[in-house]
């Protein structure tokens, strides 16, 4: 009898999803990640200093092809897997998407952008969208927790400098945009094959500076949807591309994996919904210190009053928000002071929009920021350590200039496990975020369209809303092309 391989599994359940429709409980929360995905694009498309995103978009417009698909904010209709790629990079590109526990993935801006695309092509529906999404994060989440080294506290890609989201997000991407194009359960396990050979990311960017890390989750979708096409026309890929010697498991974790995380319970136990949302436009891993500096704000501190402040955190995240030091005190950009654990919380004392610290408190780097970050410091907290990576905990302490100290915990950060965003709060971000590309009524209608998509007759629809003029100081996407130094 002919053992069931693990891509086999993983494509028979995605397979289910479409055929047999996804619990209601599933379905609201898929909901969500669209619409979270939705804002984030739209926000980082009114950015008028965009960087990679308006380079992106100049890329796939040089490329052209077949008008398939919508590009959010511009309205350039495009191939899917461009389309896809642009949308990805947009979803990525401000640090506020969603992030899975404890695999610490970003699922949703791999997965939402390719689904988009391709059922816009294709003229799905609002539920068979919302099932791709459903099987296509589930199986991005799976082949995170897949990865977790509980010892370690932390996954193995990350260990070994991988972008994980990049990686996995790929292969899910692939599932949501096969099951968009009708592929069988067969047709799902090559499209997970071919894309397996496609996903790659190198996280130094988090550390050193470039903008290619916010092309990850653009590139996970646009090779998503091409290795789905790329299977509907005949490509095939190894039955065995996960578990075999030379399969995804060898090739980037050295064969270490957890069989038992990948495929337990699936479709009953859904990882999908331990995915949780950003309140902050920051790294995760800073949003622990920026409830600690909101929290002690609220109780009337005031910046002028600190003398040094003391960051405890989970030991693994210092290499991302604390390292190397020099640098995390003085970003170079305000997208790096987005992963710098000095600046958010010094950001978080002076700021103080939409949830709490928002986009405006990081359109540019604050001298006053700045300077209060050289006196934060950031170190290992035991506790903090313990509980990471099933939620993220940290400690403040504050040293006043009159001598006196302030200390704040919390052991799950706003957002997280422990702290779930309300829909109420996550409508306010979108509506903040929508909002700096779209008039007040299309954000309305924007948000009720998303609410209705499980009924759609179409999910087109969402795509036509999105669509905007160049927003900004300058148009940031000019039609020629532009190159380093220009």
């Amino acid at each position: 009898m002919t053992r069931t391989t693990h891509v086999q599994r993983l494509a028979e359940f995605a397979a289910a999803c479409r055929d047999e429709g996804v619990p209601a409980r599933v379905r609201d929360d898929v909901t969500g990640r669209v619409l979270d995905v939705l804002g984030n694009c739209l926000a980082a498309y009114a950015e008028p200093d965009g960087d990679a995103a308006p380079a992106v978009l100049r890329a796939a417009r040089r490329w052209g092809g077949s008008e398939e698909a919508t590009a959010i904010g511009s309205g350039l209709r495009l191939p899917a897997p461009s389309a896809a790629l642009v949308n990805g990079t947009l979803a990525h590109a401000l640090d506020y998407d969603d992030t899975h526990l404890p695999s610490v993935l970003h699922p949703s801006a791999p997965v939402v952008p390719a689904a988009l695309a391709v059922a816009e092509a294709v003229g799905a529906s609002g539920a068979a969208l919302v099932a791709a999404v459903a099987a296509g994060v589930e199986v991005c989440n799976r082949l995170g927790m897949a990865s977790y080294l509980p010892e370690a506290r932390n996954s193995l890609f990350f260990e070994k400098g991988q972008h994980a989201t990049s990686i996995c997000g790929t292969l899910g991407a692939a599932v949501a945009a096969g099951l968009l194009y009708g592929l069988t359960a067969d047709g799902l396990a090559h499209a997970v094959g071919v894309a397996a050979s496609m996903g790659a990311g190198v996280i130094e960017a988090n550390r050193t500076g470039g903008t290619v890390k916010r092309v990850h989750c653009g590139w996970a979708a646009h090779a998503g949807v091409s290795a789905a096409v790329l299977a509907l026309e005949g490509v095939t890929g190894p039955p065995t591309v996960l578990e075999g010697r030379f399969g995804f498991f060898q090739a980037w974790l050295d064969g270490r994996f957890d069989a038992s995380a990948l495929l337990s319970d699936l479709g009953d136990r859904w990882e999908l919904l331990r995915t949780v949302y950003k309140p902050y436009p920051t790294n995760h891993f800073t949003h622990p210190a920026v409830d600690c500096a909101l929290a002690l704000r609220a109780g009337g501190l005031t910046p002028d009053e600190v003398e040094d402040i003391e960051v405890g955190v989970a030991g693994p995240v210092l290499r991302t928000i604390a390292e190397p030091r020099e640098d995390k005190i003085a970003p170079s950009s305000p997208y790096h002071a987005k992963f710098s654990g000095p600046y958010t919380v010094a950001a978080a004392l002076y700021g103080g929009g939409g949830l709490g610290l928002a986009l405006d408190d990081f359109a540019a780097l604050s001298p006053e920021c700045l300077a209060l970050a050289k006196r934060v410091r950031c170190v290992a907290d035991e506790r903090a350590s313990e509980i990471f990576p099933r939620a993220f905990a940290a400690a403040l302490r504050v040293r006043l200039c009159d001598g006196s100290t302030l200390e704040h915990r919390v052991d799950s950060s706003r957002g997280g496990p422990e702290h779930p965003l309300t829909r109420d709060e996550l409508a306010v971000k979108f509506r903040s975020n929508a909002g700096r590309a779209l008039p007040a009524d299309r954000v309305d209608a924007l948000l009720a369209a998303v609410g209705d998509l499980p009924s759609a007759p179409s999910a087109a629809p969402l795509l036509g809303l999105s669509v905007t003029r160049p927003p900004g100081r300058r148009a940031p996407y000019p039609t020629g092309p532009r190159r380093p130094g220009r």
